[in-house]
């Protein structure tokens, strides 16, 4: 629908406020604990992983310190953590499950003194694939995007933690240029605003980020009435998408063309206004084999990074305050083979980056003034690392 949208008005106020936000979003991370616990989703198909590795992570020196691992759960490829970090989601990114052509989804319990997981109950996720999965702001439901199945799905959370059955199913149509790629839809994330009054949905297959009003408290999702859908460059493979924590800019790594884009968003309204589109690699590299994955926000708001496979590395920029738009930084060699995902500690001081092919978390100190990563010379031996999120 709306690919160009001449809103300045809410762009000009919104982005304005935020570079105050980052401020007090500064002051309020300075607050933190000294350890923490790290959660690693991996593929176990193929490979030497047993699970979900959990890990202690010391926030003062990056260190990581092996705790558990939790054996018998097939491909547990993303994770999503409830607010109260009492439960932990993990999608089974599988192609059938018990002759159907679907995944599936498993709740776990997190234990609140050792960091275990007791696992609880396995949905389907109503499509082949699943490969992201995040939890509503209340607590009462996950939002699930199917891969293959090129769909999204929502299933509620029952007050014991465990999944019921779902709630809703939203089917995507359509193709894109990349004929190996985007045969057909492939929904490949779904994301909530901070007010979680909207949902976006990153589809690979049909270059476009669908947009829907968020019920929680009935966990439906509708399209948008205000724009359904943004479409994005065709070929672009929309991918990941996360917003600025002032919520009046968003940001989205396109897969395929190898870019990131950066929005301005007017959450009264769940409308995107394109700002800027930037390269993930360098101007002298090659192309050939490489593919973006991952993309998140420090923080405070103040740097952009984004993960490259193929080329190996993590791309910087900062963060224009008031304009949305993004400064190149620089690139750092992720110390491995296909960063498919990596997570910013809670307290924007510590980058960890997954890489999947070298079975390695290699961990990062970001500069604060920068925003440059530097060498900690820590990692982890991890089999088949594809997600980290921290509790």
């Amino acid at each position: 629908m709306s690919d160009k949208l001449t809103r300045r008005e809410f762009l000009g106020a919104g982005l304005a406020g935020t570079a105050l936000l980052a401020q007090d979003l500064r002051a309020q991370n300075a607050k933190k604990t000294k350890e923490m616990l790290l959660y690693i989703g991996t593929y176990t198909s193929n490979t030497k992983s047993e699970g979900i590795y959990v890990q202690k992570f010391d926030t003062e020196t990056g260190k990581l310190t092996p705790l558990h691992t939790v054996k018998n759960v097939a491909d547990p490829s993303f994770l999503a953590i409830d607010k109260n970090r009492r439960y932990l989601y993990a999608v089974n990114e599988l192609l059938e499950y018990e002759g159907l052509k679907t995944g599936t989804v498993s709740a776990f319990a997190i234990d609140q003194k050792t960091g275990n997981l007791t696992f609880l109950n396995r949905k389907l996720s109503l499509g082949a694939a699943p490969c992201f999965i995040t939890t509503s702001e209340n607590g009462r439901f996950v939002l699930v995007a199917n891969y293959l199945g090129g769909n999204v799905s929502v299933h509620p959370i029952e007050k014991d933690g465990r999944l019921g059955d779902f709630v809703q199913l939203l089917q995507h149509t359509g193709f894109g240029p990349n004929k190996d790629r985007q045969e057909a839809a492939h929904a490949h994330s779904i994301t909530l605003d901070r007010n979680n009054r909207f949902a976006f949905a990153a589809d690979l297959g049909i270059d476009k980020l669908m947009i829907y009003a968020f019920d929680d408290r009935t966990g439906r999702l509708k399209a948008n009435e205000n724009d359904p859908f943004h479409s994005m460059k065709p070929g672009a493979g929309p991918r990941h998408f996360t917003f600025h924590p002032g919520g009046k800019m968003a940001f989205l790594i396109n897969e395929l063309d190898l870019t990131i884009t950066s929005f301005g968003y007017d959450e009264t309204i769940g409308m995107l206004r394109e700002i800027q589109t930037v390269p993930t690699l360098p101007p002298d590299a090659s192309t050939a084999g490489a593919t973006c994955a991952d993309i998140h926000v420090t923080p405070d708001g103040r740097f952009l990074y984004g993960s490259n496979r193929g080329h190996n590395s993590i791309v910087s920029y900062k963060i224009d305050q008031k304009t949305g738009k993004l400064e190149y930084v620089g690139h750092t060699p992720t110390g491995g083979k296909k960063p498919r995902n990596f997570a910013i500690s809670p307290d924007g001081k510590f980058l960890l980056a997954a890489n999947q092919d070298s079975d390695s978390v290699v961990v990062f100190r970001i500069d604060e003034a920068t925003g440059k990563l530097q060498s900690t010379g820590i990692a982890a031996q991890i089999p088949a690392p594809v997600c980290l999120k921290f509790s």
